[in-house]
């Protein structure tokens, strides 16, 4: 019950004010990981300021505290983002005014400010996220403002939270139907959170960068990026690489994409070569807001989905028009084995030998004790090569998450000093490696490998499986992949498992029971694809399709509106009908409803009272009529009992209580006149 948290000796006001503090309270802790953290702090700081004001009862802060902290919020939210306007700062001042406007809880308009501020925050965290998780906190969020919203239309006596609870739920269901009408047949928009805007660049995995180190944060994440269904018989999981952004400058720190006249302009194409079947497969993408779409190496033909306008550049990679802000579902088809890249060396190859001065000096010194070992022969780079990887294998190399802080000469460090690295550790001393062997080489990241749902048969590509490797140029070959780090740790790139760290509750529930922890999170992520599939991905060309398929066969955009309009007009007359001719019901709530009872049972003992009379009116009336004792008996105890539960602030009987006194008292039968 809602009731249970909160003591019964506070006055009903107290009550229902910490109530709505308590689903404020659930808001900004669902707008919390996407506010600064000042504004989270500073929010909890006032709404427990005002919770501590409800529960002892003082008196609300005065006008000058609430200018203050208006002051402060305002000032923090102008030094902290350096502007008032835009979707950050936005809806930061949102959140901060729902909780300073708990402050000046006067007035049935203040309340009624503060539901209409909170329905309006829960709508903007569709910013950040449109999840089934997310769907499922807005859900309990808007069941809590509509308990108190329904709650503070009771003025009389003190209802019970859990009755308003019921009465909100019932609202919902009621609205249920209309709200699937509209889902169905409003034409599909572009929401507003699937504009672009830079504070959520860079929170979302993968970018057009690779700082060495940067992979490795991603690993903690277990968000899903993506999710695949074959077509076809699925591959191993080793042969998953889903190619992303290709990187070929180095300042010495950060690897970043190949300028328009950095090898990927007309000189250097991409000259794919397929053979053998080709791999169907459809790709459900999670807003990443970069441009790139993943796809499976090597994708020769552009995907195909709504919305999409793909083109592959040089470098064999499939970019949109814009940034994919929403989700986004595409169909196509890949050749596992295939061969790209100039076959004979071609102006443009220099490029991806070029390294900065002044960087790793131990590597360069090694690639030259290499070249002198292997010589001038036909495979000098698959040797050099195949020299390289078995130092990984034999050198006493590691695989870690965390190897630690890298300096100026990343490449040195690794390959004479930690012997310990992650992926794009790794990919990126390779490459530098290669190009002092004079072989063109580049890093490549992506996702690799992926985890089956058995339950839906989606394969989900997390955060987590974020991977760099390499591309080597050899002579008569093209581009070859080489993956380092499957010579270091093969499992990382042969096996469904990943290194990660697991959440505190996972590791609880596993550490419990193992198979219900699998259990539990495959039917999780099985509903969470179902969600993105049957709602976010619910786009106009599905929404006609679908109708299409119900048998509207010449549906469009303009019949959609059409069809809306008509609908809405027979929904609003077929309640006006009901208004006019259905006789308005009073609301009866359980205590009117007892009472009722009560006066029947009067009536039955032969005392007549007025339809509308209160408790203690019926107590006299039965005192003067049935009652034999000088002191009162039980109906007028119960009677009184009653009247202090309606209008008493902090009744001691709860009306469960007086239902169940109702159901024993005894009612004599009427007195017989001679």
């Amino acid at each position: 019950m809602l009731t249970a948290a909160l003591p019964r000796a506070l006055p009903r006001e107290s009550r229902d004010t910490l109530f709505l503090l308590a689903v404020i309270g659930w808001i900004v802790l669902l707008q919390a990981p996407y506010l600064p953290p000042w504004t989270t702090a500073w929010a909890c700081v006032v709404l427990l300021w005002r919770a501590t004001g409800a529960w002892r009862q003082r008196p609300l802060p005065g006008r000058s505290w609430t200018t203050l902290a208006l002051a402060l919020t305002i000032g923090g939210s102008y030094l902290y983002h350096g502007t008032l306007i835009g979707r950050e700062a936005g809806v930061g001042l949102i959140v901060m005014l729902l909780v300073l406007k708990t402050l000046e809880l006067k007035a049935q308009r203040d309340a009624t400010v503060v539901f209409f501020l909170g329905f309006f925050t829960l709508v903007t965290q569709f910013f950040h996220s449109q999840s089934l998780g997310t769907a499922l906190g807005i859900g309990v969020a808007l069941w809590g403002l509509m308990t108190a919203l329904v709650q503070g239309q009771r003025p009389v006596g003190a209802p019970s939270l859990w009755a308003s609870a019921q009465q909100a739920a019932r609202m919902a269901l009621l609205a249920a139907p209309l709200m699937a009408l509209l889902f169905t047949l409003f034409p599909r928009l572009p929401p507003l959170w699937g504009m672009n805007g830079q504070g959520m660049l860079g929170r979302t995995g993968l970018s057009e960068q690779m700082t060495v180190g940067d992979i490795a944060a991603l690993a903690n994440h277990d968000r899903i990026a993506l999710r695949l269904r074959f077509l076809d018989t699925a591959p191993d999981p080793q042969q998953l690489y889903m190619r992303g952004p290709v990187l070929s400058r180095f300042d010495g720190r950060q690897w970043s994409p190949a300028l328009p006249s950095f090898g990927g302009d007309q000189r250097l194409q991409s000259e794919l070569r397929t053979a053998g079947p080709a791999l169907r497969y459809e790709v459900l993408l999670e807003p990443h807001r970069q441009r790139w779409l993943p796809t499976l190496e090597a994708t020769a033909s552009a995907p195909e989905g709504t919305g999409l306008l793909p083109r592959m550049n040089a470098e064999l990679r499939w970019l949109n028009e814009g940034p994919v802000t929403e989700t986004r579902r595409y169909q196509a088809q890949a050749h596992l084995d295939h061969r790209h890249g100039p076959v004979a060396p071609v102006l443009g190859l220099q490029d991806y030998l070029e390294l900065p001065p002044g960087f790793n000096p131990q590597t360069l010194g090694w690639a030259q004790q290499l070249a002198r070992q292997v010589g001038v022969a036909p495979n000098r780079a698959q040797a050099l090569v195949d020299l390289a990887l078995a130092t990984l294998r034999t050198g006493g190399y590691a695989y870690s998450l965390s190897p630690g802080v890298f300096g100026q000469h990343t490449a040195d460090e690794l390959w004479f000093g930690r012997k310990v690295g992650f992926c794009e550790h790794y990919a990126s001393a390779f490459v530098v490696l290669m190009r002092a062997l004079d072989i063109p080489a580049r890093v490549v990241t992506g996702y690799q490998g992926a985890t089956l749902n058995p339950l839906d048969g989606l394969w989900a590509v997390r955060q987590r499986d974020a991977h760099a490797w390499t591309e080597v140029w050899m002579a008569g070959r093209g581009w070859v992949r080489v993956d380092p780090t499957a010579a270091v740790a093969q499992w990382r790139t042969s096996s469904a498992e990943r290194l990660s760290t697991p959440t505190a509750l996972g590791t609880a529930v596993n550490a419990l029971h193992p198979a219900l922890a699998a259990q539990l999170q495959a039917w999780w992520e099985s509903l969470d694809s179902r969600w993105t599939l049957w709602v976010l991905d619910h786009n106009s060309r599905r929404q006609l399709d679908w109708l299409r398929q119900w048998g509207w066969h010449d549906v469009s955009i303009d019949s959609l509106w059409r069809v809306l309009a008509g609908a809405c007009a027979v929904l609003s007359l077929a309640a006006l009908a009901l208004l006019l001719w259905r006789p308005p019901r009073r609301p009866r709530d359980p205590w009117l409803r007892l009472l009722e009872r009560a006066r029947h049972q009067m009536r039955r003992s032969g005392v007549v009272v007025a339809p509308h009379s209160p408790p203690a009116a019926m107590a006299q009336a039965w005192r003067r009529g049935r009652s034999t004792t000088s002191g009162p008996d039980a109906v007028t105890q119960w009677l009184q009992a009653m009247e202090t539960q309606r209008y008493s602030g902090a009744p001691d009987t709860t009306l469960a209580t007086l239902q169940q006194q109702f159901r024993r008292l005894h009612w004599p039968p009427p007195i017989s006149r001679p």
